[in-house]
């Protein structure tokens, strides 16, 4: 009936009927989401700390530096992060709820190009680093920090006038100071 009064409307998998957009309910997947080979789209469905309502004696259990890693990961694999945050019984968000919504919020200012509009790239990343790409544009979340160095091997286009082949990002001793650094590349190919 849904659909017959709105064609357009965009539903998900979590009511048992066929859905337009898969919903995993608390975890990650390991990949971009394939129905008969076919990328689909797809949001982990995640709540803040463990409960669909707001649970007075329960703070967050994800912190601000384990959502962006959620964040950075749905969108490299072509997904979204939908996060469940339960409001008090007075219609407010918990003090500590919105300390780590405000962390989210002041990553994604610095960092939403790497996130609005962008998706999984052709390239592999190395290990502990995830891409994502817009355009010609390529982003790279360093999720662990290299003692100076971090080298991507699989990247074999050219990078802003660099010929193709391994990349080597030389990264700076003092780690900046946001839950998960990211380095923008400009690829020319």
């Amino acid at each position: 009936m849904t659909r017959e009064l709105q064609p357009d409307i965009i539903v998900n998998d979590r009511l048992g009927l066929p859905g337009d957009v898969i919903t995993p309910e608390e975890y990650q997947p390991t990949a971009t989401i394939e129905v008969d080979g076919q990328a689909v789209p797809w949001e982990a469905c995640q709540t803040l700390n463990g409960s669909w309502g707001y649970n007075r004696d329960k703070g967050p259990d994800k912190s601000v530096d384990l959502l962006v890693r959620m964040l950075v990961d749905g969108v490299s694999k072509n997904g979204n992060l939908l996060l469940n945050v339960g409001p008090t019984g007075r219609g407010n968000f918990d003090p500590k709820a919105m300390e780590v919504l405000e962390g989210l919020g002041d990553w994604m200012q610095l960092h939403s190009r790497s996130i609005y509009g962008a998706g999984s790239s052709r390239y592999v990343a190395p290990t502990d680093v995830r891409y994502t790409q817009r355009a010609n544009r390529l982003y790279a979340h360093i999720f662990a920090r290299p003692l100076q160095y971090r080298h991507s091997p699989a990247l074999t286009t050219s990078v802003g006038g660099q010929p193709a082949g391994t990349l080597t990002l030389k990264l700076p001793i003092h780690r900046p100071h946001v839950s998960i650094p990211v380095v923008e590349i400009f690829l020319t190919d």
